[in-house]
């Protein structure tokens, strides 16, 4: 675990293989597949968000495709338990020094990447709509399933969580621009790690990543938290405040 904080420190992301047990990824599986064909609110969709490659709208062709089932913690007891599993907590424990808490606001959710209508997501750092004391928050993407560049996996660049930019590096949507010449030389550098089902990949709340189009013929699963550590209080009067958190002690 040590190595793996320290990676997580210098690189802003880190691979733990086979983080998710074998018995616990076969229920999370079921009830990701459950959830999705219930279609239990809340619930964000593609055309909602108008991302590259989104329908145009509610209506149109692929209109009621679903990007993320909201508030995961509270949907299914196997969503709760993983985001508040033993090991989880000791790791987060481990990188922050503290007792650490989980957001229900930020992430929380299972993340589906649909074939056909599934948008790409640009280059962004998560940080960008969040409002802690300090810019110091760690998440954990759960692969459900393999997750490769052929069915939208994720993208990295390594150590953006250290750089410091302009905000005239980002357009009005805070994502970062790519038609910059100097932008456009950091992103040189990015990588896209393959996920086997289980493993997980924990990163900081500003390292920039993307993740791509699925081009394959089968849902993508993936389940997302965040954490950060108990002195780092949401601002009081945020949307980040907006939902009691998760003692994870």
């Amino acid at each position: 675990m040590k190595a793996q904080i320290e990676r997580l420190r210098d690189k802003g992301y880190v691979i733990v293989p086979r983080f998710v047990p074998e018995g616990a990824l076969t229920k999370l599986n079921e009830a990701a597949r459950a959830q999705l064909a219930a279609r239990t609110g809340p619930l964000e969709f593609e055309a909602d968000l108008q991302y590259p490659g989104a329908p145009l709208s509610r209506t149109a062709a692929g209109g009621e495709t679903v990007r993320r089932l909201l508030d995961a913690y509270a949907r299914d007891p196997v969503f709760a338990r993983s985001g508040t599993a033993p090991d989880l907590r000791a790791w987060m424990q481990a990188y922050f020094g503290e007792s650490v808490l989980m957001s229900r606001v930020h992430h929380n959710c299972l993340m589906t990447k649909h074939p056909l209508y599934g948008s790409l997501t640009n280059w962004h750092r998560d940080i960008r709509y969040w409002s802690f004391e300090r810019e110091d928050l760690v998440s954990v993407w759960l692969a459900l399933g393999e997750e490769k560049i052929d069915n939208g996996a994720l993208w990295f660049v390594p150590g953006s969580h250290r750089m410091v930019f302009d905000a005239d590096r980002f357009d009005e949507a805070r994502f970062f621009r790519s038609d910059r010449a100097d932008n456009a030389e950091i992103l040189r550098t990015t990588e896209s790690p393959r996920l086997a089902p289980g493993d997980a990949v924990f990163f900081h709340c500003n390292t920039l990543h993307s993740a791509g189009k699925n081009l394959s013929d089968a849902v993508k699963f993936s389940l997302v938290y965040t954490y950060h550590g108990r002195s780092n209080a949401p601002k009081a009067g945020t949307r980040s405040s907006s939902k009691p958190e998760v003692e994870l002690g």
